[in-house]
């Protein structure tokens, strides 16, 4: 693009940037912030200037709060592109913004309104100030004090900036309260829940930022700080906020602070913790096992608040410190040990934080020196050179991350803690649950619980740098020498331990399982705690997984702060990809690293099929399937989680799971805690998937479930009703090894389980109707996923088929829908149907004697003497039709009447497998609340196609039958049969259709009966649907059938019977596809279209609407045929001075709608005068003939309703557009009905957006209605206008808007006065949203012309000769003005509002005017008076004041 491209392309998108950018919705604010970032990159001097100035209105507004929020966002999106422009000396259009004369000034505004952003009452504004703040000191490669040449922000100085930051930091973190109470025991340090850490990652990633960037005095300076802060207070609703400041820290400089920051909070911890009782439980069992003797000591609860929390604060604060600690080993273990040693569970869970945290500080591989400025831009030092991962080369220098490798120190202060707090532990737990060293129970279950907290706490610091298990083999263990101890290269950091000692553990946690299982089963917390232990030792890696998983979420949020566009013209400098600062990619590195490190051994099984679970796996894994049936809700919970990620990883276990649990459903006195905890774990994706792959386990999982109808509990079977639900929705079709014969493995076969199933899905088999509904599910489920399988027996699928056909005529409702389903599923061979290729040869060239697999079975049902007539009536009951039915309840089957027979979920058995039908829009409103269901209109076609005509004969007699039943709701399904037997298209058919079904059709268009005409209508549609991938090649009968409505009624015919053709015939049409219509169809609709306009004045309403939906329809296909280029359709063909009425439709309605547009409008006006009566007719009109036009106006009206409601209005745009003039001209008339559809359609075409040429049109119209003769059709041309300009703002040209806007201000001087109000109305709308230049000439001139006048009153005989009119515009002008601002106060409003207000003494209806627009200001500027009466002086307010009774109000 050249320069003035891109200008005219970022001026034309900042319009739509202007409105969006302060909207109360925040997804759309935040886009146009990221939009303005990217444009600020490609014409900065247009879009700067125009995010300084929103900028400062943000900071200026009193009520739009939201405003600054979203102003602070935009900043820190566009924060580099800000210094950029500030470094290359961009000049900044200061014009509109006071007090900014370069982007280094909004900069530092910026900065320090950052200051003033956090609040802990306003989150959302905080968060975006972090996030700012985040932003402008990643740009920046270092932050101090030292002003030279190329400093980013000359004018501010930091230090002193610091000190106040911090200041108002602290004040804000004393400030904070937790949005939940704060969790008891164990719990993560993040618990304390304030909107700093659950709201975003902004919080920490600024104080990382900014202290990775401070100079070394600026960071004493601030570490000075704020050691004193977290050593003189202590805040347990902001622990991890605390911490996290203490963490960016030590992050920063970990020698340095960790001598200032975490050597007191030991110092302080270890005297603290002196003071309090203990235990014993720290060290070893046998150390104090007479403890229980004694009384229990307790801790005081606001020394226990402050221990716990100056320990998790250390425990988050040396989470990057490293060798840094060795020096303060000592202390360290004393602190944890104390800390375990203690009476109080919540010191002892603090200690486990410490712990973990300690041992992770130590072991594991993370970044250091990660936010400091290693790369300088080019275009100037000061700022950082952001990084382009795409414009990678080996000849460029790469500077890659510093890592924390631990040293030996440290891997040898890791194994130190190991044996003091996970082999200690371990040797504690087998004491206790072997030796029963404990004679009170409560001190049993302290000593367990703070052991298996030390041995979790211990597992959770060093996750997989403790070896995993040695997997096993079919033969034994994995040879060593064979074994890879990863298969993607990653680790979590050096390895401690041995694999040894993870087994060790393994074995001790399974005895302690059992001991807890049967000693302690009904205590939660051991429980809990015993299932984190496990789920750790046997899920190796899963905990990394879920780090990685969770910061993976943070990245799909990645900030458009921290990027930088590939385009960049403010200095030049374009990439291959998008730029990003050096800390967010090592940020990225890391966590991928964490990623490998978690499925370096992930895959072992999937990749060779000899690896199996060690010994210790299946042990943890039993002792989670006994805990998943635990009576506790929370223990099942967490159990399934923990043994689903173990299955996960080793597929092999599955089955074996679902082979014990499947088992289960079949014991009648089975507990309910049982059913639900395995289905919760049945009900798993991991489950289900293995299931497609294992007969045996597929097999038990189906028949468990079946079997399980006895359970009495609700609760079990409610669970096992969405297991089963759940089941339904993920099936995915099954694996082939499943449908051969028996194995030796399991002894079962696919055909026996069919069988199996079979038998229970019949109504006699004494099962309750939802698993008899199961049952039949599970057979549909089979028969999808086998019948293209050769190794399953034809027999197979003909009996299933055969089995739903007999369901159709159930006695329960759900069969019944469950056999629709099926069998429009299994009917798919179709060996009766005619061909395309077949039809140009003739009917009988099919192939000798086709013949179905499924015919044979099917045939010797439905030849049953009565099956058609008692599947019809059985289908009819579905179909119930209410007076309160008013939408369409289309593939629904009535699913209102099934909720009194079942839970809702089992209505999500009838989801269809086929497309949707009608293909095209259902926009008919004339077909009312229609029960046609196309699925049961697709059995019978299906079943036709299955078997031949023997269907069709033995479907006559029972269709013939329902055709003329009384009740709809036999109607309802005679029409479905009829419909698919249409739609067809078998061998014989046509023959069928000559001999008989021709005159039922004539029966049923001309049968008086009015109720059913929706479900016959639909009926006719879908057989006329087309056929083929894209529906256009047309159904056999679709032309008989068109030729059998085309045919004339009688005489003398009901007009409901005149309406029901033609309602018919729009419905057969919609479905002819324009694109190739033959000359027959073509002809067709010229025909009709003759008629239709001739008919046009028809006496009845109910006609007349139908005309009018035909019209569109037929109009709409001639259209869209001329626009595929079809040489039949040519309408051009007539000449001006011949118009054919239907040749030329287009020409022939406008014009003739013009012309009855005078009429009307006479008649209406005359019927104002005082006409005699006898003179008047019915109605109120004075002769036959102007009902007739009236009529033919109603017509036209119901045309383009339906037009614009098909979705095909822009295909006759240009005849909607000219019709605008009657539709405005007649919205206020004397006939009522003619007006209401007159505003029906004028509520649809305001909305339409016109484009051109049609556009240019549509403003010469509305133009020539504004200065019509008739001062109603003015007004609505003013409502029209308002929308009208509203929905064409971005397309309509200058000079229109101009013409537009001189027309609505010539109407401020009506003669009319509700013309010269609503045009005021208008105005203050179009002034909100308009032109800038348009308003701002509008207003000048509005203030000038109403200056004039007050200076004028001076000379009473001037005024007095000035009309009405042209005194009471200029006041609605200034009125106008004032309006449009409500709730703002701009620089010009005093000028303008006082000046109206001096207008007060003018007589009415003038001085209403003023004292309404006064009222409307003062109401809107009530809130914030107090501020924005200062933009008044004295004298202005004097002048306010006189305008009310209560002058004190602006005082």
């Amino acid at each position: 693009m050249t320069q003035s491209d891109r200008i005219s392309f970022v001026n034309t998108v900042l319009k739509l940037l202007d409105r969006g950018q302060y909207s109360k919705n925040d997804q759309l604010s935040e886009t146009v912030a990221a939009a303005t970032s990217i444009l600020s990159y490609v014409e900065p001097s247009l879009v700067l200037p125009f995010l300084a100035s929103r900028f400062h209105m943000a900071l200026e507004t009193m009520t739009a709060t939201h405003q600054l929020k979203t102003a602070v966002t935009s900043i820190a999106f566009a924060g580099r592109s800000l210094f950029f422009s500030s470094l290359s000396a961009l000049p900044m259009d200061s014009s509109n913004v006071s007090g900014l004369n370069s982007y280094a000034d909004l900069l530092m505004i910026s900065l320090s309104n950052a200051l003033l952003g956090m609040d802990a009452n306003d989150p959302p504004k905080t968060l975006a100030t972090m996030q700012l703040l985040g932003s402008l000191f990643s740009n920046m490669s270092t932050v101090d004090d030292n002003i030279n040449e190329g400093s980013l922000i000359p004018s501010l100085r930091f230090s002193e900036w610091l000190d106040e930051f911090f200041c108002r930091l602290f004040s804000l973190l004393q400030h904070l309260e937790p949005s939940s109470v704060l969790n008891e025991g164990v719990s993560s340090p993040s618990s304390s829940g304030t909107f700093l850490v659950e709201d975003g990652p902004y919080y920490f990633c600024m104080l990382e930022i900014l202290l990775g960037r401070l100079s070394d005095s600026l960071y004493k300076q601030a570490l000075k700080k704020i050691s004193k802060f977290v050593t003189t207070n202590i805040l347990p609703g902001a622990i991890a906020e605390v911490g996290l400041l203490c963490c960016a820290c030590v992050h920063s400089n970990p020698q340095e602070a960790v001598l200032q920051l975490i050597k007191p909070m030991l110092e302080s911890v270890i005297s603290s913790l002196k003071a309090t009782p203990t235990t014993g439980f720290g060290c070893s069992a046998n150390s104090n096992a007479s403890s229980s003797k004694k009384e229990k000591a307790t801790i005081s609860p606001a020394l226990e608040t402050a221990i716990g929390y100056q320990l998790k604060v250390l425990s988050v604060a040396i989470s990057y410190a490293g060798p840094a600690l060795l020096h303060y080993r000592e202390q360290f273990k004393e602190v944890i040990f104390s800390a375990f040693d203690s009476t109080s569970w919540k010191i002892n869970g603090a200690g486990d934080h410490v712990l973990r945290s300690l041992l992770g500080s130590l072991v594991h591989y993370y970044p250091i020196d990660q936010y400091k400025c290693v790369m300088h831009h080019p275009f100037s030092a000061s700022l950082e050179n952001w990084i382009d991962t795409k414009d990678f080369s080996i000849d460029k220098p790469v500077i890659g991350p510093k890592w924390h490798v631990p040293v030996e120190d440290e891997i040898k202060f890791a194994n130190e803690l190991l044996k003091l707090h996970f082999e200690s532990a371990l040797d504690d737990l087998l004491t206790i649950c072997q030796s029963k060293i404990h004679s009170d129970p409560g001190d049993e279950k302290d000593h367990l619980k703070v052991t298996l907290l030390r041995v979790d706490s211990s597992l959770q610091g060093v996750l997989s740098c403790l070896p995993d298990f040695s997997p096993s083999s079919e033969n034994g263990m994995v040879k060593e020498a064979s074994f890879s101890p990863f298969l993607i290269a990653g680790a979590t950091g050096s390895r401690v331990g041995s694999s040894e000692l993870r087994q060790k553990a393994a074995n001790v946690i399974h005895e302690t399982c059992k001991y807890l299982l049967k000693e302690k089963s009904d205590d939660s917390i051991l429980l809990l705690l015993l299932i984190r232990v496990i789920d750790t030792l046997g899920n190796y890696g899963s905990s990394e997984y879920e780090e990685w998983s969770n910061h993976r979420q943070a990245w799909k949020l990645e900030s458009t702060a921290i990027i930088e566009p590939p385009i960049n013209f403010i200095v030049s400098s374009h990439s291959e990809g998008k730029r990003r600062p050096r800390w967010a990619l090592i940020d990225k590195a890391y966590m991928h690293n964490t990623w490998r490190s978690s499925q370096s051994s992930f895959h072992l099984s999937r990749m060779s099929g000899n690896t199996f679970p060690s010994d210790q796996v299946t042990l943890l894994m039993d002792d989670l399937l006994c805990l998943s049936l635990h009576g506790y809700e929370t223990v099942r919970r967490l159990a399934a989680k923990s043994i689903l990620k173990m299955m996960k990883r080793w597929p092999s276990t599955i089955s074996k799971c679902v082979l014990t649990l499947a088992e289960k459903f079949r014991n009648p006195s089975l507990p309910e805690n049982v059913v639900l905890g395995s289905c919760a774990v049945l009900s798993s994706q991991t489950v289900l998937k293995r299931l497609t792959t294992d007969r045996k386990a597929l097999s038990s999982f189906l028949l468990g479930i079946l079997y399980s109808s006895h359970n009495e509990s609700q609760k079990a079977q409610k669970a096992i009703t969405e297991l089963f639900v759940k089941y339904n929705i993920h099936f995915a079709g099954l694996s082939r090894s499943i449908f051969g014969g028996p194995s030796q493995a399991d002894g079962t076969d696919f055909a026996g389980l069919v069988a199996e199933i079979g038998s229970m899905s019949f109504e006699t088999s004494n099962l309750h109707w939802r698993y008899n509904l199961m049952a039949n599910r599970v057979l549909l489920l089979l028969a999808m996923a086998s019948r293209n399988d050769p190794n399953v027996p034809a027999k197979v699928l003909s009996e299933i088929a055969g089995h739903f056909l007999k369901n159709l005529k159930s006695q329960l409702p759900q069969s019944r829908l469950l056999a629709i389903s099926a069998l429009n599923t299994l009917l798919k061979e179709s060996p009766h149907k005619i061909s395309a290729e077949n039809r140009v040869h003739g009917q009988g060239s099919l192939q000798a004697d086709p013949k179905s697999s499924l015919e044979e079975a099917l045939s010797s049902i439905f030849q049953e003497e009565g099956f058609f007539s008692d599947t019809l009536n059985s289908l009819s009951h579905v179909h119930i039709i209410t007076d309160m039915d008013t939408g369409s309840s289309r593939g629904h089957y009535g699913s209102s009447s099934l909720q009194s027979f079942a839970d809702k979920s089992i209505t999500r058995f009838y989801f269809d497998f086929s497309a949707s039908w009608p293909r095209t829009p259902s926009w008919i409103s004339l077909f009312g609340s229609d029960t046609f269901y196309s699925n049961f209109a697709r059995i019978f076609k299906r079943l036709i196609q299955e078997c031949g005509m023997p269907v069709l004969l033995a479907l006559k007699n029972a269709l013939e039958e329902f055709v003329d039943a009384k009740e709809r709701s036999k109607q309802c399904v005679a029409a479905e049969a009829f419909a698919g037997v249409l739609h067809s298209d078998v061998l014989g058919v046509s023959e069928a259709w000559d001999s008989w079904m021709m005159v039922q059709l004539q029966n049923i268009i001309h049968s008086p009966s009015v109720e059913s005409i929706p479900e016959w209508a639909a009926s006719i549609r879908y057989a006329a649907t087309g056929k083929g991938k894209s529906g256009t090649r047309a159904p056999l009968l679709r032309h008989k059938v068109i030729d059998c409505l085309m045919k004339p009624l009688p005489q003398i015919v009901a007009t409901s019977v005149v309406a029901k053709r033609y309602t018919f015939l729009s419905a057969i049409l919609i479905e002819v596809s324009p694109v190739g219509m033959p000359e027959s169809e073509i002809l067709v609709h010229y025909n009709l279209l003759d008629e239709l306009l001739s008919n046009m004045s028809h006496s009845s309403a109910q006609v007349r609407e139908a005309i009018g939906v035909a019209l569109s329809v037929l109009c709409s296909n001639l259209r869209l045929c001329a626009s595929f280029g079809n040489a039949h359709s040519d309408e051009s063909g007539a000449s001006n001075a011949d118009i054919t009425p239907a040749r030329s439709w287009d020409r022939y309605l406008v014009k003739r709608a013009s012309e009855l547009v005078t009429k009307i409008q006479n008649v209406s006006a005359s019927e104002a005068l005082e006409i005699p009566k006898e003179k008047l007719s019915e109605n109120g009109m004075s002769s036959d003939h102007s009902k007739d036009d009236i009529k033919w106006m109603e017509t036209l009206f119901h045309f383009i309703i339906s037009s614009l409601k098909s979705g095909r209005s822009s295909v006759l745009l240009d005849v909607l557009v000219e019709l605008l003039y009657p539709v405005i001209s007649l919205q206020e008339t004397s006939n009522k009905d003619l007006s209401n559809l007159a505003k029906a359609a004028f509520e649809l075409l305001k909305w339409r957006v016109t484009r051109e040429p049609h556009l240019r049109k549509a403003v010469s119209i509305i133009l020539s209605l504004a200065n019509d003769p008739n001062w109603r059709t003015r007004s609505a041309t003013l409502t029209f206008l308002r929308s009208f300009m509203y929905r064409h703002d971005f397309i309509l040209s200058n000079m229109d808007k101009q013409h537009i806007w001189l027309a609505v201000e010539k109407l401020l001087i009506d003669s009319q006065l509700e013309v010269r109000e609503h045009a005021a109305a208008v105005l203050a709308g179009l002034m909100k949203g308009g032109d800038k230049d348009l308003v701002e000439d509008f207003r000048r001139r509005a203030y000038e012309q109403a200056a004039a006048l007050i200076k004028k009153r001076k000379h009473r005989s001037t005024v007095s000769a000035l009309p009405v009119a042209s005194v009471h515009g200029s006041i609605l002008a200034l009125a106008a003005c004032v309006l449009s601002v409500p709730y703002d106060m701009p620089s010009w409003l005093p000028e303008h509002v006082t000046l109206l207000a001096r207008f007060v003494s003018e007589p009415s209806p003038l001085k209403s005017t003023v004292t309404k627009a006064i009222a409307e200001f003062r109401r809107t500027h009530a809130d914030t008076w107090n501020v924005h009466k200062d933009s008044f002086t004295e004298e202005q307010l004097e002048v306010l004041a006189d305008t009310s009774s209560s002058s004190s109000y602006f005082a």
